[in-house]
Order: structure tokens, then sequence, then C-alpha cells
């Protein structure tokens, strides 16, 4: 299967902090892949640096064979990044916002049709404002998807939102990715992961510690002491404390 993104070895430093020592990674054209991690681990860093919007210090990034930080222009076109919606007007309407972006691309994706699959057509003449949570997020998903990208990067898909909204955002993101699009997600909820995601990577003090597809993480926490499964958060919780005693014990 084609490479849609390649990081080897990538390493980040902001003045004499050190954020990226070495993250390494690859993602199938058409999967949705999960980046996983404490806060503080480099999963923003990372993300920006994919994005064109960071230098590595060291290490390579591509994106569809493309130097983001190079070729900045191209991979604005090819990859879609959810926004926080908090960073829009809150007196336009959801069909102004669509098409005000759509016009800097120059073959996106038709407003009337875009706003049909992400379920916004009830809400065009609503505005930002007056949105709940679930309904902002499907916008920013929209935003993400109006430039026809051939990846899109979701940043906390779910966070704060009620069961019902967590499931639709789920479902979107699936039509999504059905719709032969890469998605990158970035996810601290690993009920989300195990759902949605082909494979995962898992990254902690700017280290990738785990790549593999959910079921291969799962293998990776002991039986409980019932006999019962344990759950996929088990075993990234044991995955993170083992790896992190592990580390300090080096550093000691």
């Amino acid at each position: 299967m084609t490479t849609a993104v390649e990081v080897r070895e990538l390493r980040k430093t902001f003045g004499s902090t050190e954020v990226l020592h070495d993250v390494t990674f690859s993602v199938r054209q058409g999967e949705i892949f999960g980046i996983l991690g404490p806060n503080g681990a480099g999963k923003t860093t990372t993300i920006e640096c994919i994005v064109g919007a960071q230098r590595p210090t060291s290490g390579t990034v591509e994106v569809l064979t493309r130097t983001p930080h190079v070729d900045r222009g191209a991979i604005r076109q090819l990859v879609g990044y959810q926004l926080q919606s908090s960073v829009l007007p809150n007196a336009l309407r959801v069909r102004e916002v669509l098409e005000v972006f759509a016009r800097l691309y120059p073959a996106p994706r038709d407003v009337a049709r875009l706003m049909d699959e992400t379920g916004l057509t009830p809400l065009a003449r609503a505005r930002v404002g007056t949105l709940s949570g679930g309904q902002r997020q499907r916008l920013s998903i929209a935003l993400a998807l109006v430039g026809s990208p051939r990846i899109v990067v979701l940043d906390e898909l779910t966070t704060g939102l009620d069961p019902q909204a967590r499931l639709a955002m789920w479902e979107l993101v699936e039509r999504v990715s059905g719709g032969g699009i890469t998605v990158l997600l970035v996810s601290h909820a690993l009920d989300e992961v195990e759902r949605l995601c082909d494979r995962l990577t898992v990254v902690l003090e700017g280290r990738t510690i785990f790549t593999g597809t959910p079921h291969e993480l799962h293998e990776l926490a002991p039986t409980a002491p019932d006999g019962g499964r344990r759950s996929l958060q088990d075993a990234y919780l044991e995955l993170i404390e083992r790896r992190s005693d592990a580390a300090g014990t080096r550093r000691n």
C-alpha cells in the first residue's frame, strides 16, 4: 500500500529544549492512523512538522513524497487541518464560513454537497456563536475537508462532547475515510481509537514507543487478576508506565 506520511528519526529543539528526540512512523494512504501520548509527549509538535508549520531540527518528514516545510504551498492543498471553532467569528453563518474558506483553494469541494455530507445543511444560516459543541465539531471537520485534501488531521475530535455527539463524529470520520481520505487522529480517548483506527503510534517524551494495530497494543496488557481481558486503555497505560519507569531508571 502506498505511503501517505513518512516520519523518520524526527528531532525538534526549541532553543536548548529538545521536544522531539526520535519520532518514527509511517501512515498508509486511506487508513485512519492514531497518534497517542500523554500531554507534553510531542504530539502537537509532530503534527506541526507534518503540516509544515515547523522545520525539523533533524530527521525527515515526507507527505505524499513532499517535504512539508519546503513545499508548504502544496501541503496546504494536500492536507486539511481541523480548526478550533473558537477562532471563527461568532457572527458569521455556517454557509458563509465554508464559502469564504472554499475561495482559498483552487479546486474546493462543492459547499452544498459538503454540508449535506457533514450534516450541516439544516444549520446553513445559523451563526457560529449559536452552535453546540457537536455542531462546531462538524463545522471544523467540514473546514478541514473543503479544500479537497488527500489527508486530514483531526485533533481531539470529541473532547467535551456527549455520547450521542461522539458517536455522530465517529460515524462522520468513518465516512470520510471511506471516501479514500487518509485520516490522522490525535486523541486521548482509547475507546475512540479502538473504534476508528486501523493503526496507531504512541509517543512518550518525544520518542516513538509503539506502532501497530489497536489489537497489537491490546496484546501488550497482561491478563487481569480475575483472568478477564484487560481493556485497550489498560494496555496503553501499562505501556506508558513501563516505558516511563525505564526512562527514569536510565536517567538515574
